[in-house]
């Protein structure tokens, strides 16, 4: 799959414009692509807190940065996300991370709004140089006068804080990050009574995983997400229900434990700004391979997406729980 954004991030060493450092560089945000196949492992090392990116780039044999790594870096790549505050705090963080005098390099898609991040990097740097190419902008400053009240000020912004009247904390950049989504919403309205050991696949900050718990109280809830940044939110959220509810860092889509009697999700079904359903449809194979014969899966979906004929294939019986303009909420019987 072509990697437009990721080819543009490597073209300023290609084009002799900045110098690989003598140690490694940091790569914040990193993930694998044809651009990274050629580049010497030892050359990075990669911070990645999305667990299929994550176990991609291992595997490729890149180095994963520790959580208790603090050092300071000559060079900083970063591959910015889309949420403002959440990519504003990755720049911050990216220039603390720097060298007195090292390099930040960072690359954008114009469709993502590569001009606006290339100025929030100025905010933080002064001078910056850039390149285009893909319709993708690539673009880099020296720590030497970094502005450090800025760098202070943007650093927090992804920082946890309390929702919905401090019944949940949650941070920027998760899905929903600061409301319940109302697919979810559907999803608990329309859930029967729940025994047993269930999972809740891609819990996020833990609302589904709330809801179940709150409600029957002698259910044991096992919450799988894939993003880690949601992951420790969720154990500060659910942390009242103690060994009751347990937490695993995955990726869905490549299986799960089991067997479970019951399994609820709210899948997601994009990556960056495309539908991708078959994101959804895989959480629906893993779903009924983890289940017990007999075990349901209780799952919302937009209407609009293609789930009934998957669901269909990997269930005995499949049930139309609700219905209207935005959603669909299915139960699944293996």
């Amino acid at each position: 799959m072509q990697d437009p954004v990721l080819d543009t991030l490597f073209r300023p060493f290609e084009d002799g414009l900045i110098d690989w450092p003598t140690i490694p560089a940091l790569f914040l945000r990193a993930r694998y692509g044809a651009a990274l196949s050629g580049v010497d492992r030892t050359r990075l090392i990669c911070d990645q807190s999305f667990k299929p990116e994550h176990d991609r780039l291992k595997q490729a044999g890149f180095t994963l940065r520790t959580a208790s790594d603090t050092a300071r870096y000559p060079l900083v790549i970063v591959l910015p996300p889309r949420q403002r505050e959440e990519y504003r705090a990755l720049l911050a963080r990216a220039v603390e991370s720097a060298e007195p005098g090292g390099i930040v390099l960072a690359c954008v898609s114009n469709l993502e709004g590569a001009k606006t991040v290339e100025n929030d990097l100025k905010a933080l740097c002064g001078t910056v140089a850039s390149l285009s190419k893909n319709k993708c902008r690539a673009f880099w400053a020296t720590t030497d006068a970094i502005n450090a009240d800025q760098v202070a000020q943007w650093r927090t912004l992804d920082a946890p804080r309390p929702i919905l009247d401090g019944r949940f904390q949650s941070r920027p950049g998760l899905f929903a990050w600061d409301r319940i989504d109302a697919g979810s919403e559907r999803l608990v309205a329309h859930l029967p009574a729940l025994s047993g050991h269930g999972a809740d696949l891609g819990g996020g900050y833990g609302y589904l995983s709330d809801e179940v718990l709150r409600r029957h109280p002698e259910v044991r809830l096992d919450l799988y997400e894939a993003e880690q940044r949601a992951i420790e939110l969720a154990e500060l959220n659910l942390n009242a229900y103690g060994e009751r509810v347990r937490y695993r860092w995955n990726d869905v889509t490549r299986g799960i434990d089991g067997p479970y009697d019951f399994i609820v999700s709210n899948p997601p079904f994009h990556a960056g700004r495309a539908d991708q359903p078959e994101l959804g449809q895989a959480f629906i194979r893993s779903a009924a391979a983890a289940l017990k014969p007999g075990g349901s899966l209780y799952m919302v979906a937009n209407r609009h997406l293609p789930y009934e004929a998957g669901l269909k294939a990997a269930f005995k019986s499949v049930s139309l729980l609700h219905e209207d303009r935005d959603y669909k909420v299915y139960r699944g019987i293996k």
